[in-house]
């Protein structure tokens, strides 16, 4: 915007208005403090929010150009700085809250974006997995993982080429050198490189910490925010064909970590489902990491969705939700199965409230 400019006030004459000035602003400093100090009066208590308010808010499109996004990660501490990763159109990055959006992968050869990740104890650490997670039959395989430490200027390659899929990463909260990856694999066919990879070295080295078999893959991990030796990764047992996807099998489960990733203990019963079930998201939040949710596929060609709930301490899971329509959005007729979930904090009270792209599926308070 241009401003009117202002004429410009001489100099002398504003050293004569103070000048002039200076006898009455002394007689008032006298006179305040001559006059005695008022009262204190209490603080008038804050209103209520009236949560109704939300109700004029509408979800609006901010970008990036391009095809749909398949992952996202923000900065903690900074509202204003996220990263889009695209299923085919590269990873970009907004310092404006999404005003303005810049692409950061045009010059590396590969342009499906699986996962991204930021380390939380520095912001400059900034991860990539390719490989859309979502499997259709027209999607792009990834070609490892990638690793910026200059908050995205520019990239180096660092391994896992083979693994076809990343669906997720997370990074240790002390120690941006520890990293995890969850790898689906090409999903093809029959393979080793898929499982659960971890790096002590900053991506110098990796080693295969959880695998289950050769058709099963794993479809998401998290960590516990407040304990970083406590992880849970689920693993997906599905196949793509030309004329058609298989999801589920024996190979799909819950897997509980308490060691760092040294060693792994699948968690059944309890709860869980007993029959086979396909793929599964998980999330956990710090405000209460005591809970992970499980958004799990179970059913036929369109799956129930279990959003289970478990207390990390305990023993059981608990079915909040078992919505077929929820699974009708996630599975595109079950073979997609583009399940993710995400918890978050409701509000000032102790709660979270549970999302499965954009829908609200249950506000649990406890």
């Amino acid at each position: 915007m241009i401003r009117p400019s202002r004429r410009a006030v001489p100099l002398a004459f504003l050293l004569a208005a103070f000048a002039a000035a200076r006898p009455a602003l002394a007689q008032r400093r006298h006179t305040r403090a001559a006059a005695p100090a008022p009262a204190a009066t209490a603080a008038a208590p804050a209103a209520p929010f009236d949560s109704s308010a939300w109700a004029a808010l509408k979800w609006r499109y901010i970008g990036p150009e391009g095809n749909r996004v398949s992952s996202v990660a923000g900065v903690p501490g900074d509202r204003s700085v996220y990263y889009a990763g695209a299923a085919s159109g590269g990873l970009w990055k907004t310092t404006d809250g999404g005003v303005h959006w810049t692409a950061l992968f045009d010059g590396q050869p590969v342009q499906s974006i699986g996962a991204v990740a930021v380390a939380p104890s520095d912001p400059n650490v900034v991860w990539v997995g390719t490989g859309e997670p979502f499997i259709r039959s027209n999607i792009s395989m990834g070609w490892g993982v990638f690793r910026s430490t200059d908050a995205g200027k520019t990239w180096r390659k660092m391994g896992l080429d083979s693994t076809g899929r990343i669906a997720r990463i997370v990074i240790n909260p002390a120690n941006p050198d520890i990293v995890f990856v969850a790898a689906e694999g090409h999903m093809y066919g029959p393979q080793q490189q898929r499982g659960i990879f971890r790096s002590t070295d900053g991506g110098a080295t990796w080693q295969r910490v959880l695998f289950v078999n050769d058709s099963t893959g794993a479809s998401d991990l998290v960590m516990d925010p407040n304990n970083p030796r406590i992880l849970f990764a689920g693993f997906w047992q599905a196949e793509i064909h030309t004329w058609g996807r298989t999801s589920g099998g024996a190979g799909s489960g819950i897997w509980k970590s308490t060691d760092g990733g040294a060693t792994w203990t699948r968690l059944t019963g309890s709860g869980l489902p007993t029959r086979p079930v396909g793929k599964i998201g998980l999330a956990m939040t710090r405000a209460n990491s005591n809970r992970v949710y499980a958004l799990i596929e179970t059913g036929d060609l369109v799956p129930a969705v279990n959003i289970a709930q478990r207390e990390v301490t305990g023993s059981d899971f608990a079915p909040t939700a078992s919505q077929r329509d929820v699974a009708q959005q996630l599975g595109g007729q079950g073979r997609d199965a583009q399940a993710r979930v995400a918890a978050a904090m409701a509000g000032p009270v102790a709660g979270f409230r549970q999302f499965v792209r954009g829908r609200n599926l249950a506000n649990v308070v406890f």
